[in-house]
Formats: structure tokens, C-alpha cells, sequence
């Protein structure tokens, strides 16, 4: 696609631009006749200087008689002429920070015009020739403002140039041409702090494509000009200055320079897509920017566009393209941030390049849906709710149920109908998906509830969903469950934004809300401290004693739903708090906890890699006083949505779990058939787990067993990999007769 904003400028006198009074000379002198002995030699060096000083004259003379630079060419002979303007002008737009701009007529063709005159005693002679030229653009009809100037004190002249581009090709094709700075008399310190994030080496990076736009607004220069700054202000920057070119045969191709950096864009009117650009330093988050990018340049066709795509577009049954205006987007963290990677000395931006949230729904352009729903900072948390879908992701079973789909309809291969999964994220790390959150609280709660005989009291730390809630209601057997939720707020969105997490209509004798069932106590607060000023061993005597005067609690089951270990270091890793709330369960106690994603053959030995906050905390547990006679099962789920298998942990205060943690599949069915609630519509309570589910359980996986076995020293027990896990174990002291398994008896034989 050609620009028009090229040309060929000509001097006065219609010749072209070049040194024309310039000649190269050459003399060439023979001699044939043979010298005589009185001949005079001559010394190349008188030569050499003859020649160098000649050579020094002419470029003298070229450099004073040639034309000067195009683009001041064209500016003088303009404003010599006040006839046929137009076809002098600039084939571009370049508007800086303090022009402001007149309506003119639009023009799609032009043509070149050369006129002579003579004029002589005799009379006078006017000639005009006209020559046609390739389709140009003339200067559009404009009147978008872009502000008053800046005046210098308003701006880091450390950064920016504000009164003139410092290097700029006005479009002429002949080249830059260079401005001098303007004067500088500021001192700029070095080490200012309110600005200190604006002059770091990073900044952000939005995509934005938009298809099935209008084609008049795509190729109309002076409304996408309009819509580019309005966009600017609206996100709260400042534009310094922006050039837009027609194209041939259409489309517009727009750059803006901004103080924060750069915005760009270009269309394609035929295909009704413009695709678009922005790039900014400092910290103003550009997301918000995104709904009004779409309002601005998302103008739909117009009736007549509408019926011209219809025709153009009929008897195609490979586009399923349904006409609507249609965004796709991607927003990244660029450069280099101070931050540091366990967080001891920054906070970890919840979009960077470990975020859960950049890499599920920020940055991937290419999404059908992608729709913020919450976006909000709690006095503890970043929250952040997303629905999403993708391009190529199908109708689910309620989705078929829905619209009644039957074999051979085209919509069992798109996403026309499919439903947007919504995506919870807290500080940018990802907690629950609506299509298999039951699927990931079924693996975390079940397996440690039927690991206890008969859970009674159960005590979830975090659970602000309502999910964990929703699986500890399902057993009949419970009478109390405390919830220890430190985000008040986090359960107010849940209950409006994810109802069914903490939809409880279902089970018999259970609220409808799970949160509203009296079962629950709710209780706003931090769980470390709640369970360190109750179980600790360090209580300050104040808090003993008011605990002393509280009926005491043990807990048959924990959940702790708060953060994986890694997330959560402060919690997990702090060994007070887990020797509270290994001493807050009861003798057959069980600890359900959830360790993120699970490990590879590959990965290192686990206290040296990323894993080693985990590595800690299944330490600390392993060497708790209270866990000498406990037992620690770790599996995995690959149904809970996320890219990889995710791990868990059932921890038993007492080994006497393993007979329940290895039932047989037939065994765990029957237990859930006696001990869960019914339903009201008389569908299974349980979608996803089961006795064969807990069989997949029972081994954990051979990656676990491989890094595990990596530690140094290396456990004794990977000795003796291999040994059915279902049998007794015995063992023989020699020493100590009771503590063997093995009673050793002398026997005399007959004949020794």
C-alpha cells in the first residue's frame, strides 16, 4: 500500500533539485616526443596541491548555489505564491502541540500544475501546462485541537523536547531534517523520589484490533484523529504532537507522540479493522483506557455499510462472523521493574510476568470474550474478576441443554452459544474457575473428611468463597464449622459475583446460602493470630486466660483454603503457627491443604528450586512434636482447570488414617452413601469425587516420590520404593522385644 505524502519538488526555474552549477573537470595532457636532456622535472607534490585546492574550490561553489532542503523549499515558494496553494502543500498532516487547524475541502485526486509567464514590450505570454499525477491526498478538513501549548515549566525538559520534534520526517521522502534543543537552564535532581517510578526503564504495552467497523469512519482522517485524542485525554496523558497519512487506494495510517511515550494505528476500510497501538511509561494503569478505545473507534456500520457486508457476505457458510463490532486486546508489562522475586524488599505487581491474571486473560489477544467484572483493592488483597472465552472453546452439556443442540448443528464447533467461564484472581494469582471449581473443592475437602471417621468440627482458615463451605455442608455428620476469613470484603463480592460458590438451595437442611446456615460461625479475622492465641505456646498470659475461660475446641478436620505455601509464606512457614494448629486437632485429626501445582521429574531437588517455601512447610509438619506417630498423603488432580495437574495434601494426626485413606473404592462409596445429605432434585451431591477418585489418590505421583527422594540427606525410605503401600508393616529390633514385630525363639534340634 503506497502513501501519497511522496513528491518531487523542483526548483524555480524547473529544474530539479540538485548541484546543477557544479562541473567536473578532466585534462589530459600526452607527451610523445622523446625529452630532451634539458627538459625540467616537475614535482608531484605542486601536482597534488593544484589538484586538492581546485577540487576545495568547486565544492565551494556547490554548496553556496545548490537549493536548499526540500521541505524549506516548499515552505518558501508556498508563501511566495498565493495561487494553487493546495498542490504546494504538504501531502500529510503533522500538527504540533500549538497548531491549531482550519476546515478545508477534502480532495481525493490532484493534479500538477506548471505555469510560466513571460513578459516582454511586446506583451506578455502566460503558459499552462497540466499534468495528471497519481491519486494524492490534499490536506483533510480538521478542526480537532489537541490543546494549548505546554509551557516548559509543566514538564521534565530531562525527558522530552516540548517546543519542536528534535528529528522529524515531514513525509517529503527526501530525508529528516535535524532542530536544535531548546535551552535548558534547568537542574534536574537526580534523586527525586515522587517521580522516581515514572523514570525507571518499564512501562505498558496495549494491543487493541477491532473488526466489522464502520468503512466511511476508517478512512476518514479527520475522525480518526478526533477519536485518537480524545482517547489520550480521556486516559489521562498528554500529546505532544501527531501525523496521519492517507493511503492508496484507502485506509489512514496515524502516529502520536505523547509525553508518556507513543500511540499509533491503521485501517483497513474494506475489512472494516483497525488495529492500534499504545505504549506508556510511568504508572497509570492503561486498562481502564480500554472500554473507551473500544466506545471511540469501535463505530459500527452504518445501514447501507450493514447491507453491502450482508451481500458481500451471503451463502458463506465458513464465516460465522455475525457482523457486531468485536474487540481483541493485550496489555503487558514491559522493561525492567525493581522487584525482587520471594518479595522481601517490593511488592510483586499483579500483572507482571508471574501474574496468573497476565497470563490467563491480560495478555492472549486472540479471546472471544474477555470482560472485567471486578477490579478492586481490599485493605488486605488485590480481587480481580474476569469472564472469558475463548475463540476455539466449545458449548458445554448445560450450554447443548440450554439451546437444545442436536447432532450435526455447526454450533458443537464454535463458541456462538458457549458460556464465558469466570475467573477469580486475588493479588494476581488465580483461585477458582466456574467451570471446575467443584471439581478442585471436591479434591481439596473430600478426601480429608472421609480420612476422619466422623468429622464433627471442622475449621476452614479463608474460604471467602463459599465453596469449602458448601463441601463440609454435605456431610450429616457435622455439627459446627468456624470459618476464619480475614477479607470481610472478599465475601461480600463473592456473594454477589460468584453466587455458586456459596449456593447451598440444593442440599436438604442446609440455608440457602451456604454462609447463612447455622452451622457456621463467621469470624473476621487473622487465622494466624486466632489460632496463636489460642493454641499457642507463647500466648501472652491476658490471652491464656481468656482462652482458658472459652470451652475448648478440637477440630476433627482443617482446611486451610486461604493461600498455597508459596503465596502464603508468612502462614506456612512460620512454625508456631503450625505447631497451633497441629495441637488444635483432635487425636484422629486431619488437615486438608492445597500445595499448587505439582512437580516434574525434571524439577531439582525441591529445597533449592522455586518450590522451596512448600519444601519448608512439608518440613515443618514432618517435624512437628505432635506428628511423630502422623502420616502425610500427597496427590494430585488434572481435572481442576488449571495447565498442569494441581497437588494436595491430606495430613493425619494419627497413622490409624491409613486403613481409611486406602479403603477400598466399594468401601468409600458406601461411606459416601451413608454420610452425605440428599439432594432435592435427587441428583448425585458429589460431581467429581468418588471411590474411584479416591483410588487415583492413593499413590502419589512418581514425580512427588523422585524429588522427594532428592533430599539430602536422602530419606531411608526411598530404600525400600516399591513396597505395597495397602500391607502392614513389620520390623525387627533385636535390642528391644517389645518394640519388634518379631519375637525371636532358640529351639534345640535333635542331633546338634
Amino acid at each position: 500500500m503506497a502513501s501519497s505524502s511522496s513528491s518531487s519538488e523542483t526548483n524555480g526555474n524547473g529544474n530539479t533539485n540538485g548541484n546543477t552549477n557544479g562541473a567536473a573537470a578532466t585534462a589530459t595532457t600526452t607527451t610523445t616526443a622523446t625529452t630532451p636532456s634539458n627538459t625540467y622535472a616537475v614535482d608531484i607534490r605542486y601536482f597534488l596541491v593544484m589538484l586538492l585546492s581546485a577540487m576545495s574550490v568547486f565544492f565551494t561553489i556547490g554548496v553556496l548555489t545548490a537549493p536548499t532542503s526540500p521541505a524549506m523549499y516548499s515552505n518558501n515558494k508556498s508563501n511566495k505564491s498565493n495561487s494553487n496553494s493546495n498542490s504546494n502543500a504538504y501531502n500529510n498532516i503533522h500538527f504540533s502541540i500549538d497548531s491549531t487547524l482550519t476546515p478545508e475541502s477534502d480532495s481525493s485526486k490532484a493534479t500538477s500544475t506548471t505555469t510560466t509567464s513571460s513578459e516582454s514590450k511586446s506583451g506578455s505570454t502566460t503558459t499552462t501546462t497540466t499534468t495528471p499525477t497519481p491519486q494524492r491526498r490534499a490536506q483533510s478538513k480538521h478542526s480537532t485541537e489537541i490543546g494549548p501549548k505546554i509551557v516548559s515549566g509543566d514538564l521534565n525538559e530531562h525527558h522530552v523536547n516540548f517546543e519542536q520534534p528534535s528529528y522529524e520526517d515531514l513525509g517529503t521522502g527526501e530525508g529528516a531534517v535535524q532542530h536544535p534543543h531548546p535551552p535548558n537552564n534547568k537542574t534536574i535532581p537526580s534523586d527525586s523520589n515522587s517521580n522516581s517510578n515514572q523514570h525507571l526503564p518499564a512501562g505498558q504495552h496495549l494491543l487493541v484490533d477491532i473488526k466489522n467497523v464502520s468503512p466511511s469512519f476508517l478512512n476518514s482522517e479527520h475522525r480518526l484523529a478526533t477519536a485518537m485524542v480524545s482517547s489520550v485525554r480521556s486516559a489521562g496523558l498528554t500529546i505532544l504532537s501527531y501525523h496521519c497519512h492517507s493511503l492508496i487506494p484507502s485506509g489512514v495510517s496515524c502516529v502520536g507522540v505523547l509525553l508518556e511515550s507513543h500511540i499509533s494505528f491503521h485501517t483497513w476500510p474494506e475489512e472494516g479493522v483497525i488495529t492500534l497501538d499504545l505504549f506508556t511509561c510511568g504508572e497509570n494503569p492503561l486498562l481502564p483506557v480500554v472500554p473507551k478505545l473500544e466506545e471511540l473507534f469501535g463505530v459500527p456500520r452504518s445501514d447501507e455499510e450493514e447491507e453491502v457486508w450482508k451481500r458481500n457476505n451471503e451463502g458463506d457458510d465458513s464465516n460465522d462472523d455475525d457482523g457486531k463490532v468485536f474487540t481483541l486486546w493485550s496489555h503487558e508489562l514491559r522493561g525492567f521493574r525493581h522487584s525482587d522475586p520471594y518479595g522481601s524488599t517490593s511488592k510483586a505487581n499483579y500483572l507482571d510476568s508471574k501474574s496468573d491474571l497476565a497470563s490467563w486473560v491480560i495478555t492472549p489477544l486472540d479471546m472471544k470474550v474477555k470482560k472485567e467484572v471486578v477490579a478492586t483493592n481490599s485493605e488486605f488483597h488485590r480481587i480481580d474478576i474476569w469472564e472469558v472465552l475463548g475463540h476455539e472453546d466449545g458449548p458445554s452439556y448445560e450450554d447443548a441443554l440450554k439451546f437444545n443442540l442436536t447432532e450435526g448443528d455447526p454450533r458443537w464447533l464454535t463458541a456462538e452459544i458457549a458460556s464465558p467461564n469466570r475467573i477469580l484472581f486475588i493479588n494476581g494469582s488465580l483461585q477458582s474457575m466456574k467451570d471446575h471449581e467443584k471439581e478442585y473443592h471436591e479434591s481439596l475437602v473430600q478426601p480429608a473428611m472421609f480420612t476422619h471417621p466422623n468429622p464433627k468440627t471442622v475449621a476452614i482458615i479463608g474460604g471467602g468463597e463459599g465453596a469449602t463451605i458448601r463441601e463440609v455442608l454435605k456431610h450429616n455428620t457435622v455439627e459446627k464449622i468456624v470459618v476464619i476469613e480475614l477479607d470481610e470484603l472478599m465475601i461480600e463480592i463473592a456473594r454477589e459475583h460468584l453466587p455458586y460458590m456459596s449456593n447451598c438451595t440444593d442440599i436438604v437442611d442446609v440455608a440457602d446460602n451456604c454462609f447463612d446456615d447455622e452451622r457456621v460461625e463467621l469470624i473476621i479475622e487473622d487465622a494466624k493470630k486466632w489460632f496463636l492465641e489460642r493454641y499457642g505456646d507463647e500466648a501472652e498470659t491476658e490471652t491464656t486466660a481468656k482462652a482458658e475461660t472459652e470451652e475448648a475446641i478440637k477440630f476433627d478436620v482443617i482446611i486451610l483454603d486461604a493461600f498455597e505455601p508459596q503465596n502464603n509464606r508468612g502462614m506456612h512457614n512460620n512454625p508456631q503457627f503450625i505447631n497451633a494448629l497441629v495441637k488444635s486437632l483432635s487425636d484422629d485429626g486431619t488437615v486438608a491443604i492445597p500445595l499448587g501445582e505439582g512437580h516434574t521429574i525434571h524439577d531439582p531437588r525441591a529445597s533449592l528450586s522455586s518450590y522451596a517455601p512448600r519444601e519448608k512447610f512439608m518440613q515443618l509438619l514432618e517435624q512437628n512434636d505432635q506428628m511423630q506417630n502422623g502420616a502425610m498423603f500427597v496427590y494430585e488432580e488434572a481435572h481442576t482447570g488449571y495447565d498442569v495437574p494441581s497437588a494436595f495434601l491430606t495430613v493425619c494426626k494419627s497413622s490409624t488414617c491409613r486403613d481409611l485413606w486406602y479403603a477400598e473404592a466399594m468401601v468409600l462409596d458406601y461411606d459416601i452413601n451413608m454420610r452425605m445429605r440428599e439432594t432435592k432434585s435427587h441428583k448425585p451431591i458429589l460431581m467429581h469425587f468418588d471411590g474411584a477418585t479416591q483410588h487415583s489418590f492413593q499413590i502419589p505421583p512418581r514425580a512427588w516420590e523422585e524429588v522427594y527422594c532428592r533430599r539430602d540427606p536422602r530419606p531411608f525410605e526411598c530404600d525400600y520404593r516399591g513396597l505395597d503401600l495397602t500391607k502392614e508393616l513389620f520390623e525387627v529390633d533385636m535390642e528391644d522385644e517389645e518394640q519388634s514385630s518379631f519375637e525371636i525363639v532358640v529351639e534345640n534340634v535333635e542331633g546338634d
